[in-house]
């Protein structure tokens, strides 16, 4: 059985671009999973912690026969491919993957939560999902659309690049 998931990509060091490129190209070469749709890419503020530099974000919806653990086990292997160190929570990152809804499944435990805590919270979450997904209605039962204009674009900056 398939099902449709959405995925954040984030990146603040290194090559930005490039990073959000291979790790969009690893995805949708892994078996059982098929990139479907990619969003543009936006320049963002840091969020939580705020003294390190700019992201670029961007996000991809895919259809995947992976179970949700074994999605996030591909998006950390990915990572770790990457370079991504985790040595500080909300901290620089080469890359950063994270599966933001998995169909209509919730999922809650120590080290996977889905839909993410802070997905309608997050502009440099929202706006990309937005690309991909303007329609989908979220957990709180507002479509992204509406949750994008509950929090605003500021601090959002499209950049020139496409993901794939």
């Amino acid at each position: 059985m398939s099902a449709m998931a959405y995925i954040g990509l984030g990146s603040n060091l290194g090559e930005r671009l490039e990073n959000l490129h291979q790790a969009t190209r690893r995805l949708a070469e892994s078996g059982g999973i098929r990139v479907s749709q990619t969003s543009s890419v936006y320049e963002t503020r840091p969020w939580g912690v705020e003294d390190q530099p700019r992201f670029l974000n961007a996000a991809i919806e895919v259809l995947t026969e992976l179970a949700p653990h074994d999605l996030l086990a591909r998006c950390q292997e990915i990572e770790e491919a990457l370079g991504r160190e985790r040595t500080r929570e909300w901290g620089p990152r080469v890359i950063d993957l994270d599966i933001l809804l998995y169909g209509d499944r919730a999922v809650r435990t120590d080290d996977l939560t889905v839909p993410h805590p802070h997905l309608e919270q997050r502009a440099f979450v929202l706006v990309p999902l937005a690309d991909v997904a303007p329609d989908l209605q979220l957990p709180s039962g507002r479509r992204v659309e509406q949750a994008l204009a509950d929090v605003g674009r500021e601090g959002v900056r499209w950049v020139p690049g496409e993901l794939m």
